[in-house]
This record gives structure tokens, sequence and C-alpha cells, in this order.
């Protein structure tokens, strides 16, 4: 049925935006003149295409490109045929007129045009690298994701019309050119070169990539055959052995994993100064930002050396699933990303298993749990039809929950078949375009599980279930309910009445039995029961915790579980303290019981479970901020749950200590010196800060990030300079980037008024401005100075702010927990709408009115 709906409304809203099929593009020959002193560029192409149908007219896409000329010829030869071009600007496209019809066959469509290298972060745009004596450089690239490519070029750009592409560039010769394949010829005239590019594979206009620059070059690793290397700004290229050791293993993991070689001939992983998201994967010539692909290893934390290892297998997965092998449409997106992100995890959590990464992906999962339980929320899969539309799906709801359902679902049928069903979809649909069920019937021919209709429940229906938990009096049997889980209070009738097909793994402990009893089962209405021989003495459910919904546990159950705590998965006990929470967030557990809750976890060891806890405490921290006794309890509760860690852990890590243990030593450092208020230990970082920046006693990567936490979050001026000094003159981008967020954290308005005009005034890369704003605002000290300047220079950010990214500063209104602050929040918004990005805004505008619900609601007593 929800199939059948989404078809209908597509086809009935797109024609506006869609381009017909009468004409469809066969390959591209494009020839480029980029000039970096003028940023504009030049441009001629010959489209072959084929004509299915006569016609007088052809439309293809096209954004602030200047046509200057446009023909066509019959394959073989035979009359030019001139063509009225007619822009159709509001609808991103051209329609060509002819004099006469074109008979159906396969013709030469042939181009002039011109365009500007924007400062956009889209399209085809310029980006700065600064030099030793404080000149520029530019680098021109390209970010065509989703509907881009016609800014560059004119084109057929939607993703089912493939065809293959050959490009040809002009430059200044002492510039590097890159694109997708391999270079085929370069030739020198005077101080310019022409560079031709190999013809690549069939694929989509979207992940066509050129970049021309000055930049370094790695030496090239083979993997399987192909070349990988790295290419870095001037100065960096010491920065790329960890990216290109990740890159290298990821790609020969992908290799074996999808059981197809990887279709390009060559890999080139290419960092900018300027990107508007973590990476793009074009095929043979991914562009990252400088963070996500550059590191200095020394100085790097976990957290920011997994980021990379993420982004780089996150990039790679995308050559099969999305590159290989892609959407029909926009409305499949989500299928392309979150198949990349459930395939980094799988990639890492191979090549790096001391890093827990299916674990430490509970976190993130959070993030989909804490915008899908909404009202504003939306089903993973929906209409797209503007261009902009499809810009608005790259958000936690594509990637984070979207990878979650699917690892239930691999869980559920098994690693082995999921594995064999995705082979058999890349391998019949190689080079082609699929809609979603296309995977679901592969991986059920693989499985014979009812893959569609459990995975259409998600897909298609918002939100997710809670699972309420209940065991009767005889102790032998268990009923469990399913109902949408939502954090605000919805009475109305058709709320909360979805039934998911819901997936669970269950783990008991019944009387007198030392083995533990398993069970799956397929939840697939509203309730059942589930008989047991003997009594239970403990039951978990979601066992292994990969299940996409919360678990509620009758009192009973959930203090039987609190027993056992030790026995339970560190993703179980993740669960249960972030279930607790929720249900907490939502008002149906009392805040005073949550808080007693967490002291349960005092002796807990591992890092991903405190990030809840400790999240939470936060969270209740900007809640309460201005409820100085309530303030107090916090803090004292802090020091009371975090003290033994911290004693047990110290600030030196031990020899053959694991990665999770060196990440909870900076988690409960920065939590007692922040939240605790601690002195001892504010006082201990800057001691041992002031050693570090003298050379003296090195900090390990993780304690430094926690410290500079401390140190920012209770800093002054003389602190607050030192860190913008660091920000602007670090040695990696990790460390650059450090030192700016740390700018976010200070109390003093005054201070973090300087770090708001760094947004405007240039010192903040417009890239980073966005988030940097956001973090202000959700600074509690920060609400009032981070809004003020969000309403009074609104119109200058919308000029200066990357518009794909915008959606990240008004996260920051969710921190604005205060009711007079929100009011005014809730009516700037009403007059404002966010091309593409509305449904994201909506989702932090209830986020804000979550936060002022559950200050209405709880209390700390």
């Amino acid at each position: 049925m929800s199939d059948q709906k989404t078809s209908q409304v597509t086809l009935s809203k797109e024609t506006d935006y869609r381009l017909p099929e009468t004409v469809t593009p066969i390959s591209y020959d494009i020839k480029l003149k980029p000039d970096l002193a003028s940023f504009k560029f030049t441009g001629s192409e010959n489209i072959v295409v084929e004509i299915h149908s006569a016609t007088n007219e052809i439309l293809f896409n096209a954004v602030d490109l200047q046509i200057d000329k446009a023909h066509i010829e019959k394959d073989g030869g035979g009359n030019s045929e001139k063509a009225q071009v007619k822009i159709e600007k509001e609808k991103e496209r051209v329609r060509l007129v002819f004099p006469t019809k074109l008979e159906a066959g396969i013709w030469h469509l042939q181009l002039d045009f011109a365009g500007e290298i924007t400062d956009k972060l889209r399209g085809f745009y310029r980006s700065a690298q600064a030099l030793k004596d404080g000149e520029k450089s530019w680098i021109a690239l390209t970010q065509f994701e989703a509907t881009d490519a016609r800014r560059a070029f004119p084109c057929f750009d939607e993703p089912s019309f493939k065809a293959t592409f050959q490009l040809t560039l002009c430059v200044d010769k002492n510039l590097t050119a890159l694109s997708n394949t391999s270079v085929v010829s370069e030739t020198v005239d005077g101080d310019k070169k022409t560079i031709t590019f190999a013809k690549t594979m069939k694929m989509s206009t979207y992940i066509v990539a050129f970049v021309v620059g000055q930049l370094e070059m790695s030496e090239a690793v083979m993997v399987d055959g192909i070349p990988m290397r790295i290419y870095a700004p001037l100065g960096k290229l010491h920065l790329t052995k960890f990216a290109l050791e990740i890159g290298a293993a990821a790609l020969s993991f992908f290799n074996k994993y999808y059981g197809i070689p990887y279709p390009g001939d060559k890999m080139d992983m290419i960092a900018v100064p300027d990107f508007a998201f973590g990476a793009m994967e074009n095929v043979g010539a991914i562009i990252y930002r400088e963070s996500a692909l550059l590191v200095d290893t020394e100085q790097a934390s976990h957290a920011e050396l997994e980021r990379i290892a993420d982004v780089v297998a996150h990039e790679l997965a995308h050559m099969w699933f999305g590159n290989l092998t892609t959407m029909k449409w926009w409305n499949g997106i989500w299928l392309n990303e979150a198949f990349a992100t459930f395939m980094e995890l799988v990639a890492v959590d191979h090549l790096k298993p001391n890093w827990k990464r299916w674990e430490s992906f509970g976190v993130s999962r959070a993030m989909a749990f804490a915008t899908d339980g909404l009202r504003a929320t939306r089903p993973i899969e929906f209409p797209v039809n503007a261009p902009e539309e499809a810009n608005g799906m790259f958000d936690v709801l594509t990637y984070e929950k979207g990878a979650s359902v699917l690892r239930m679902l691999e869980q559920f049928i098994g690693p082995d078949k999921f594995k064999s069903g995705v082979n058999s979809y890349l391998l019949k649909h190689q080079f082609a375009n699929t809609e979603t069920n296309d995977l679901w019937q592969s991986l059920a021919a693989a499985s014979g599980a009812p893959v569609q209709e459990i995975m259409n429940s998600w897909i298609f229906q918002e939100g997710y279930p809670m699972i309420s938990a209940d065991l009767d009096s005889n102790k032998k049997l268990v009923s469990l309910s399913q109902r949408r889980f939502y954090y605000l209070d919805d009475k109305a009738k058709d709320r909360g009445q979805e039934i998911y097909q819901v997936p669970i793994l269950l783990r008991a402990k019944v009387k007198g039995e030392d083995k533990l009893i398993e069970k799956t089962l397929l939840l697939k209405d509203k309730s059942t029961e589930i008989a047991f021989d003997k009594d239970i003495e403990w039951l978990v459910i979601n066992a292994g915790g990969s299940g996409f919904y919360r678990v509620n546990y009758s009192a009973e159950l959930r203090e039987k579980l609190q027993a056992i705590l030790p026995l339970l998965s560190a993703l179980e006990r993740f669960n249960l303290a972030s279930d607790f929470w929720a249900l907490t967030m939502n008002g149906t557990v009392k805040l005073d019981d949550f808080l007693q809750f967490t002291k349960l976890f005092k002796d807990d060891e591992d890092k991903n479970v405190w990030s809840v806890l400790v999240g939470a405490l936060q969270y209740c921290e900007r809640a309460f901020s201005s409820d100085q006794k309530a303030g107090n309890k916090l803090k004292a509760l802090t020091l009371e749950i975090l003290s033994p860690t911290y004693k047990r852990l110290g600030w030196e890590a031990e020899a053959g200590e694991s990665e999770l243990t060196k990440q909870l030593r900076g988690l409960a450092i920065a939590a007692l010196g922040t939240t605790g208020g601690d002195n001892s230990i504010i006082s201990e970082a800057a001691a041992r800060y002031d050693r570090h920046i003298g050379g003296t006693a090195i900090l390990a990567p993780d304690v430094l990030s926690a410290v500079v936490t401390v140190l920012a979050s209770n800093g002054d001026k003389k602190r607050f300079e030192q860190f913008e000094n660091l920000f602007k003159n670090g040695t990696s981008p990790q460390e650059q980037e450090r030192y700016m967020h740390s700018l976010a954290m200070f109390q003093d308005s005054a201070l973090l008024g300087q770090t708001l005009a760094k947004t405007l005034n240039g010192e903040v890369k417009g890239q980073n401005a966005p988030y940097l704003v956001r973090n202000i605002m959700l600074n509690p000290h920060g609400r009032k100075v981070g809004w003020t300047f969000v309403r009074d220079n609104w119109e200058q950010i919308n000029k200066t702010f990357p518009s794909l990214i915008m959606t990240r500063l008004v996260e920051g209104v969710t921190g604005l927990l205060d009711a007079e602050l929100a009011k005014e929040v809730f009516a700037f918004f009403e007059n404002y709408e966010f091309a593409g990005g509305q449904k994201t805004v909506n989702q932090h505008l209830e986020k804000l009115q979550v936060g002022l619900a559950f200050i209405s609601k709880q209390k700390i007593n």
C-alpha cells in the first residue's frame, strides 16, 4: 500500500522538475577551460543522445550557465540543426526548440557554454589555501550531489540518466588537474596544458568530479591492481599516512565483501580546504574536507581517528552501492547513504576490532532515536519532487536510522545470508538503476524471510515502537506489546496506532538452568505472549542491542536486570540507560528516579554507557541552568558517580590499555571539570596543560581534548586569546578544529560575541560557521548572545553561510531552553521557509518544545 501511494504522488507532482524520457544521454564529451584568476570558465560538449520518438524539443538541466551555441547532428553525418534556446530558470532546465522534428535515432547534441566558479560550496566552486607568505592559492573543484552538476555543464541531471563521460581540461601548466579516471593524454602549449581523461563507466551525473589547483601527491599504493593516492593542499602531505592505510585496507575489504572488483581504474582521495560535507563519493576522485582525511596520528584523539576511518570507509563503500548500482530517483537516496553507513561500520569493525565500532554506533543511533520520536519526523523514504527536496534527505534519519534498520535486518536474517543477498543485488543491477524493493527481493531470496514486508513497515512509516514487557504473576509468561514512541504527549486518536514488524532477539535466564535461553521472533501485531517452562529470573528484550526500538520493562523486570548489570553486554547496558532516559524525557519516568538509576553504573567500565549517562546529566544542566539548587545537586551527583572511574583511571594511560578506556578517561575528566564543577580537576587540568604546551609532559590526545574542554568552559580572556591563537595556527586540521570549537565553550558573553563575529568576518570558514554558531546557542551561557546574533544578522548569515548546511545552525535553537527566548524563536521561524530543509527545521523546533515540556514536568528534589 505504501509503495502504491508513493508512486502515485511521485508521478503526479514531479513533471515540473523531472525530464521526459523522450531523449536520453548515451555519452558526454566535455571540454572545460577554468580561469582561476577571473573565476570564470568556458566549456563545450558533445552529448550523444538517443531520441526515442520524433520530437522538435530537447529538455536538459542547466543553472546559472550561459548557453552560447546549441545544435544537433544525426549520427553518421547530415545537416546540422540549430536550436532556439529557452531558459526555464525556476525549473533549472533548458528547452531546445528545433525548426523541424528530429526523427528517432542516435544524435550528437553540441553545446557551448560559460559560467562562474562560485564560492558557494556547490556546483563548480573555488576554495582557498593559505600559503606561507600569506597569499592565497585557489583550487577549483566540484560538488554535484544532489542536483548541482547542472551548475557546471548542461546535462540530463537525474540519477536514472546514466551515461559515460570523457573530460578534457585546459589549465595553467603548473596546476594539478584530476577527474574520475586516469589521464590518457597531456599536451603543453605555452603556459597552458590540456589534459584528457579516460572515459568513465556508465554512471550518473552527480558523481562526475574534477579538481584543479596546486596539490601535493602521495605515492601510489596498489590495491588489488588499482593505484590509490591521496592529494593534499601544499605542505600537508605528511598528514596522509593514516587515511591511505585505512583506504587501502577498506578498498580491499570491499572488493572481497561485494564479490565484484572495484569498477574504476584508479582511486584518488583529495583533501580540500573548503567542503560543505565530510566527503563526496565521486568514482575515482573522492573529495574530502581536510579534517576528514588529513591527520597527525600523534596528536589526534581516538574520536578524530575514528571519524576519518568511518568517512573513508563510507565513501569507498559507495563505489559499489550508489555508484555501480544507483537509485532511480532521489526518494531512494536514503538507501545509498544508509547502506554506506552500515558498510563503513562493517569495514571498520573488521579492520579495527578493538575499536568495538558497533558498540560506539549506539551513540550515533541515539541521535536518530531523538529525532524519530518527534511528531515532526518523516518516513525514511518519502516522495521527492523539486531538486531542493533531495538536499533535505541528507539527515540523521537517512544515515543513522537507515543504517540501524539495515543492521537490525542483518542480525535477524544472519550476516551470511545478508551478504549473499547484497552480492546478488549488485551483480544483477550493476551499471543500472534500482528501486528500494529490488534489494529487499534479493535479500528475501537469500534468506527466505519476508524482508519486503518487514522493511516496508520501517521505511514508509514514521517513528519507531516502544516495546512494553510485562511478567505475569506465575513468572513463566512474558507479554510484549508495541506502541509508537513519542516525546510529547499525543492523545489524538490517529497517533500511536502504527504497527511495525519488529524483529526481536530475546535472552532469558530461567530458574534451575545454567544455560541461557535465546529466542527470535517477529512481532507483527500489537501484542504477543511468550511462554517459558520455568520461572524467569531475568530477561533481555533486544538481546545484542541491534533493534531499532525502545523497551519499557515493567518495574519487576527492570529490577531483575539492574541486579545483573555486569552480565549484560555493553550495548545492552547502553540501551537500558538510553531507553530509561527517553522515558524520563517524555515524562513517563520521574527525573529523580532516573538520577537514582545512574548510581547503579558507578563501576561501569564502558565509555559508551557513560556517554548516555553523562549526556543526560549535561542536558539536565542546560535545562535547569537558572536553578542554583538543582545545579548543585547535579554537580554532587556527577562527582558521586564519576569519581570512582576517575580514581581508577587517573590521568595517565597504562600499557596495553584499550582504546575505549582511553576515551573513558577523557570523558570522565571532561564531565567532572564541567558538569561536576570539580575545582581540583580544573586546577590539575590547567597545570598539566601548561606542562603540555611547554613540552615537558605531553598529554595523551584523548586527555588533551578533555582538558581543552575543561579549560575553555572555565576560562577567562587570557585563556580565550591563547586558544584563539592555537585555532589560527594549528598544525593539523584536527588541532585547528579542536580549538575553534573551544571558542564556543566559554562562559563570558563578550568572549562568545567575539567568536560569533569570526563567523561573518572570514576568520572561520563558511563550512564551519553554522556549527560554531549552533554550539554557542547550545552553551547555556551563550543562549542569549547566540540567539541575538542569529536574529540580528539573519540576512547576512544567509548570504555568507553555505545554504546546504544552514539547518546545522538552526539545530542550536534546541538549546534555547528559556520560555521567553523560545517564544521569540517560534515566532521568528514562522516567517521563514527553508527550501529543502523545512522538515529538519521543524524537528529542531519541536526538540525545543520537548525541552520546555521536560522542564515543566520534571524537577530535581
